[in-house]
C-alpha cells in the first residue's frame, strides 16, 4: 500500500469530499457565510480562501492518498485568517499556536495510523515556520459529524484545555509531542479526524 502527503493547493482541492470541497464555515464570518450559500458561490469562496492563504502565509492543509486515492485531510491557519475563530467565547487562539480547523479521514482508511501521519505532518510543518503548538475549539457536547472537533477526542489524542467553557473548550497541542505520540494514540486520532466529516454546521453561542 503506496501512502503519500502532499500541501493541500488549488490542484489538489478537489480532492476533498464535496461537503469539505464546498464548507466555509471557517472560512467566513457567519453573515458572508450565509450570504455565500444563498447564492451557491460556497466553493468559489472555498477556492478564493486557499488561494489566498497560500500567497499570504504558505501551505495551510494537507492531503493524504493511499495507492493515488485521496483517503483524508486536515487544514489549518493562523486565526487571523479564520474569521469564524473570533466568534467562539474562548478565543483567540494563542499567538505562539496556530488554530486546527478540520480534518477527515475515509471511514475504510481509519485505525492505520492516517490520523496520526497527517498531524505529525502539520507539526513539522509549523515547527519549521517557528510554531510551538496548534490549538483547536472543541465541542464537548459533541453528537454527530460536524465542522467543530469533539473535545473528548481531542483530549485522547493528547491535546489538553487551556481556557475551559461548557461547549465549547479551547484545547491546545505541543507541536514536539505530536512527533512523539505513543502508539496508543493512533485509535484515538483516528477517531478524531473520522468524527469530523462536515454533514452538520454548529454555531457557536
Amino acid at each position: 500500500m503506496g501512502r503519500q502527503l502532499v500541501p493541500l493547493t488549488l490542484d489538489n482541492l478537489a480532492d476533498l469530499p464535496d461537503r469539505c470541497r464546498a464548507c466555509v464555515f471557517w472560512e467566513l464570518d457567519p453573515v458572508s457565510a450565509a450570504s455565500a450559500e444563498r447564492a451557491g458561490h460556497t466553493a468559489l469562496e472555498k477556492e478564493a480562501w486557499i488561494s489566498a492563504v497560500l500567497l499570504e502565509w504558505g501551505s495551510c492543509g494537507r492531503v493524504v492518498y493511499v495507492d493515488r486515492a485521496p483517503v483524508g485531510y486536515v487544514l489549518y491557519a493562523p486565526p487571523a485568517y479564520v474569521p469564524r475563530s473570533s466568534t467562539f467565547p474562548t478565543s483567540p487562539v494563542s499567538a505562539d499556536a496556530v488554530q486546527l480547523m478540520t480534518a477527515w479521514i475515509v471511514p475504510a482508511h481509519q485505525n492505520q495510523g492516517i490520523g496520526r501521519a497527517l498531524v505529525q505532518g502539520v507539526a513539522k510543518d509549523l515547527l519549521s515556520r517557528g510554531f510551538r503548538a496548534i490549538e483547536a475549539f472543541g465541542d464537548a457536547r459533541w453528537k454527530e459529524p460536524a465542522c467543530l472537533l469533539p473535545a473528548e477526542y481531542l483530549e485522547a489524542a493528547g491535546f489538553v484545555v487551556v481556557r475551559p467553557h461548557p461547549t465549547y473548550p479551547r484545547m491546545r497541542l505541543s507541536l514536539k509531542s505530536a512527533l512523539s505520540w505513543r502508539a496508543d494514540v493512533e485509535l484515538a486520532l483516528d477517531r478524531l479526524l473520522g468524527a469530523t466529516q462536515p454533514i452538520t454546521v454548529l454555531r457557536p453561542s
